[in-house]
């Protein structure tokens, strides 16, 4: 029998907290224990109903989601938080909050597919026994074949048209394998989010220069070409970069 995923729904307008909960009920696995309608609220409602997983609107008054999340995070039984929001510019500073994922609204069902199937995946690993296994590598499928890849080795990865490239020390591979997805995957190994097309590993940034309306461009260890850092993901690169 599938174990249960407990959900809390947490937006201060009804009408996106019914669009979510009439989208959420077509999951078998996921069962919604509660709704809320501030920070303040799902911070509360988290205590008395210990959800597995908050679904969490980002622009919200009095406390937003980002300080809810803070607050749930140094919870004792802490929550996974997916972030939910009209606006794409909050994305970096959400994965500073270590969300397993952001939805843009108007919710997209292919989009909430992506992030039902991390949350089942993340909730089987925390419930599962760890048994002393090694850290996993990252799979890709590349030209039908599985390769394996060490975290480290990737300098960056970029999107370009359909397929998404991984540019590692020695050589480059192409995959269909999503950005979005591997941004999710690589979350606890050091990459970050520069731009739409761009993922870096922040242990091989050597250079951040200005370029033109507050974009930025990065230089990356043993490479040639600059990426591009929007503006939008400037301040967020900062601050996880400098001490």
């Amino acid at each position: 029998m599938e174990t249960l995923i407990r959900t809390l729904i947490v937006d201060d307008e009804p009408y996106s907290r019914d669009e979510l909960k009439h989208l959420l009920a077509t999951y078998p696995s996921i069962k919604i224990v509660g709704e809320a309608e501030s920070g303040e609220s799902a911070i509360l409602c988290a205590i008395q109903l210990q959800p597995d997983v908050v679904f969490l609107d980002v622009e919200m008054p009095k406390m937003n989601g980002m300080k809810a999340a803070k607050a749930l995070l140094e919870l004792k039984k802490a929550p996974l938080v997916v972030f939910a929001t009209a606006y794409p510019q909050f994305a970096a500073e959400a994965f500073r909050y270590d969300a397993i994922d952001y939805l843009l609204k108007p919710y997209d069902e292919e989009q909430l597919q992506e992030t039902i199937n991390r949350i089942k995946r993340k909730f089987t690993t925390l419930i599962e026994p760890d048994n002393g296994k090694a850290p996993g590598k990252l799979a890709l499928e590349v030209d039908g074949e599985i390769i394996y890849l060490e975290p480290k080795e990737i300098l960056y990865i970029l999107k370009d048209d359909k397929v998404t490239k991984l540019i590692t020390k020695s050589r480059e591979f192409e995959t269909k394998t999503p950005l979005k997805e591997l941004e999710i995957r690589l979350l606890n190994f050091g990459f970050f989010r520069i731009h739409k097309s761009f993922l870096v590993n922040l242990e091989y940034v050597n250079k951040l220069s200005p370029w033109f309306n507050g974009a930025y461009q990065l230089e990356i260890q043993g490479r040639k070409e600059l990426l591009s850092v929007s503006r939008n993901y400037v301040k967020a690169l900062r601050l996880r970069l400098e001490i």
